[in-house]
């Protein structure tokens, strides 16, 4: 791998989360209403404006607006995202607090599509025009073509309100109680994970059949070498490059689909603040939530890229 390959993603990726920030950061400032006067109306009634002009001022609301973008990318570069203006809480410490949470519930469900996704993928492309072939495309089409909140309710019904097997949301610490934390966190998994299942089942179908019929697969096995060692020597690998592909881009989709699992099953993620915040307009909360998502995105794809740069050399070759 190239050094000099891997320091350009790098610095595109610092690139496009500067672009991100600076456009989130604009974009809330354009919204209609002024904070502080939200912030301080109650009941329906219009606060003193006094008052509101006072808060504006504490807050740095007053500032012409590239003022205040320069303290925004100050502060950026000094790790600090400022202070929720509800409840005067550091941003940051929020987000330390939930992100954790949301990451749980995008990597089981990311762990529960790749150990059903895949092998059946492959067995599928192994027995294509069979039975489970048939079946199976049939099931990931209705898995990509039900939205998720549906899933969600239907596994709460079905497990946690008729069948009783699983508690129908909540959160636990794993600390506290390992078994509880973990049924809590199974049909949550299940409901964002079920779309990414399907995805990686149909395109790791479509690259098993392509591999096979490549020219290296029949001379390989004319060699009489096993069928175990043609299939995940010579098939296989050269399968999941672009499986690891979409992967990638779709454990950044599943960033924002947390959003309505995590209402769904009460998970105290990011969710819930950021809800909270964009409705009382309250930028920084709104612009560190978002920024950490998209952060998140870039670093998932730069893993991505990283992995596929190791199974294809030829990808960061100079």
């Amino acid at each position: 791998m190239s050094a000099i390959w891997f320091a350009h993603r790098i610095l595109i990726a610092l690139v496009l989360a500067w672009i991100v920030a600076t456009i989130v950061f604009m974009a809330l400032h354009m919204v209609p209403g002024d904070p502080a006067e939200l912030l301080l109306s109650t009941g329906g009634t219009s606060p003193d404006p006094a008052t509101v002009a006072e808060l504006r001022e504490k807050l740095g609301l007053n500032q012409p607006i590239l003022v205040q973008y320069g303290s925004f990318l100050a502060g950026l570069l000094r790790a600090d995202l400022g202070n929720s203006l509800v409840d005067d809480y550091p941003v940051l410490s929020e987000i330390a607090l939930r992100l954790p949470r949301t990451l749980e519930l995008i990597f089981a469900g990311t762990l529960l599509a790749i150990a059903i996704g895949v092998p059946a993928g492959v067995y599928a492309a192994l027995h294509r025009g069979g039975r489970f072939d048939r079946i199976a495309s049939g099931v990931t089409a209705l898995l990509l073509a039900i939205p998720v909140f549906v899933v969600g309710t239907l596994l709460v019904l079905l497990f946690a309100q008729t069948l009783r097997l699983m508690p129908a949301g909540g959160f636990t610490p794993l600390t506290q109680d390992p078994v509880l934390h973990l049924k809590l966190l199974t049909l949550p998994a299940i409901a964002i994970g079920k779309g990414l299942a399907a995805v990686l089942f149909r395109m790791t179908r479509a690259s098993m059949l392509d591999a096979l019929a490549n020219d290296y697969v029949r001379t390989a096995r004319a060699k009489g070498l096993a069928p175990g060692r043609v299939l995940f020597v010579h098939v296989l690998r050269n399968a999941l490059n672009p499986v690891v592909t979409v992967l990638g881009l779709q454990m950044g989709t599943l960033l924002g689909g947390t959003v309505l699992v995590e209402y769904v099953f009460n998970w105290p993620g990011l969710s819930t603040p950021l809800l909270r915040a964009v409705e009382a307009r309250d930028y920084p909360m709104v612009v560190g939530i978002v920024l950490t998502i998209s952060v998140l995105f870039l670093l998932i794809n730069l893993i991505v890229e990283l992995i596929h740069a190791l199974l294809d050399p030829r990808v960061s070759a100079p």
